[in-house]
């Protein structure tokens, strides 16, 4: 670009922005401007008026390859039976090893599922001359707390808000506002509630001079240790026992190699300051967020996972359990209802109301089997084999 000059503007079309017309100026501009000829952006199946709410400069689409991994076998509060998983992700060798750690699994009796806490915050942090007046805004709180509730749940009819954390610095308080969010993953939802809250707040509080909506103690789209340990979105834990003889059946690999591999794995996670100590979460995650139409930018949260194993009994079973303490999903909102995802989480019969533990069941026990087939072709020292053989496009 010559200095001085400057790009013409994106084209937008007032009347009706989200068209296949609006779409082919603005792709029209990108070939004037750079060359690029966006022919595979601007193939797509669906109108492009479900856009509204989703983005905006809409050009087209990325054409990202969808595989199917499992049978799956669940055994959980919400998830029952066997699914197959739908991954969106351009690694070759993922689909695969996945599918082979849930036939292993499917044999050894399924993955068992629970989530044992739901909480989805906003963290405001109020402001005040002194500490001591910052002290005294937290008796206020308690006493005041089924007001600045009812200020919250005004804005919503499914989120309910379950708990105000509270922590001092200074002359703030910082807080987390937690909530139930029903089907959505709810950061939108919160925002407002919180908001209104602190609103309500401000207006009956004479000695608090001011409030920041958020304070980054939510971490929103960040791993923190307090999420680690508070839980954000839904904290599940999915488990499983496998014998000796079916990890060597399917995997080359005996219990207790596995479970030496564990210990030393641990060890250089601490060592590293890792978010997680098991082998990959983040791709089985990314991997049905792309494809169920999840916010991708929660992996950053949500990838964060514990892993622990033992052996038990005479014949040495391996049991070993993944908890993913943020795990941020939504069946209902975000991109759940564009096309292709709305397709993806049908196939996982996890459309339509009430279904959002039943996905993050699913997406808890797809990390467990995808981290024990990975664990194992490391020990087995299959791993770099395996990408030269199903992982090589150049």
């Amino acid at each position: 670009m010559v200095r001085g000059m400057s790009l013409p503007r994106i084209p937008r079309d007032p009347e009706n922005d989200y068209s296949r017309e609006a779409a082919e100026a603005r792709r029209r501009l990108v070939a004037e401007q750079t060359g690029a000829e966006l022919e595979h952006v601007g193939q797509y199946s669906f109108d492009p008026s479900v856009l509204p709410g989703n983005i905006e400069n809409f050009i087209g689409v990325a054409q990202m390859p969808i595989g199917l991994a499992g049978p799956l076998l669940v055994d959980g509060e919400h998830a029952k039976g066997e699914f197959y998983v739908p991954m969106a992700t351009t690694e070759g060798t993922l689909v695969a090893s996945y599918s082979r750690g849930m036939k292993m699994v499917a044999e050894a009796g399924g993955v068992k599922t629970t989530i044992v806490d739901d909480r989805m915050q906003r963290a405001p942090a109020f402001i005040f001359d002194s500490a001591r007046e910052a002290k005294e805004f937290v008796g206020w709180l308690d006493e005041n707390y089924d007001e600045v509730r009812a200020a919250a749940e005004s804005t919503t009819s499914t989120g309910k808000l379950i708990e105000i954390e509270r922590y001092h610095a200074s002359r703030f308080v910082y807080t987390r506002f937690d909530y139930t969010t029903g089907d959505a993953a709810g950061q939108n939802m919160v925002s407002k509630a919180t908001w209104a809250a602190c609103e309500w707040i401000k207006s009956h509080h004479p000695p608090l001079m001011d409030y920041m909506l958020d304070a980054q103690l939510s971490t929103d789209k960040k791993h923190s240790h307090i999420n680690k340990l508070k839980t954000r979105g839904k904290r599940v834990i999915a488990e499983v026992q496998i014998s000796s003889e079916i990890l060597e059946k399917h995997m080359r690999v005996t219990s207790r190699q596995v479970f030496q591999a564990r210990q030393i794995s641990n060890q250089g996670a601490m060592l590293s300051g890792s978010s997680a100590n098991t082998p990959h979460p983040a791709n089985g995650i990314a991997a049905v967020y792309i494809a169920t139409g999840q916010d991708e930018a929660n992996v950053a949260e949500s990838q964060a996972a514990i892993g622990y194993t033992e052996l038990r009994g005479e014949n040495a079973d391996y049991y070993y359990s993944i908890t993913l303490p943020a795990l941020i999903v939504a069946t209902y909102g975000g991109g759940t209802a564009l096309p292709t995802q709305s397709e993806c989480l049908k196939v996982l019969g996890c459309d339509g109301p009430g279904k959002v533990n039943k996905l993050a069941e699913i997406i808890a026990a797809t990390v467990l089997c995808g981290d024990l087939s990975l664990g194992s072709a490391v020990v087995a020292d299959e791993w770099v084999e395996a990408h030269d053989e199903l992982g090589r496009n150049r």
